[in-house]
C-alpha cells in the first residue's frame, strides 16, 4: 500500500473535496483525515486563498474582456 498526502476540504455536506494526483487510476481509495490543531491551521492558508481565487476567476462575470474586444498589451498605438 502507498500513501499519498492529500489536501481537501469537507463542506457543509460532509462531503470530502480533493483533487488527485493524475497517475492515479479512479476507483475507491481508503482516507484517513487528520485533522490540524487550531495552531496548525495556518499551514492551508495557503490553499484555502488560492482555492478562493481560483473560484472567484473562474466566475463568468469576472470577465472584463473577450478574444473580441480590447487590444492586445504590445499591439502598436
Amino acid at each position: 500500500m502507498r500513501a499519498i498526502g492529500i489536501v481537501g476540504e469537507i463542506d457543509d455536506d460532509h462531503k470530502i473535496r480533493a483533487e488527485a494526483p493524475r497517475d492515479l487510476p479512479p476507483g475507491r481509495v481508503q482516507l484517513i483525515v487528520v485533522r490540524p490543531d487550531e495552531d496548525e491551521a495556518g499551514a492551508f492558508w495557503p490553499w484555502d486563498v488560492s482555492q478562493a481565487w481560483s473560484d472567484e476567476l473562474s466566475d463568468v462575470r469576472q470577465d472584463l474582456y473577450t478574444l473580441a474586444d480590447g487590444q492586445p498589451v504590445d499591439a502598436s498605438r
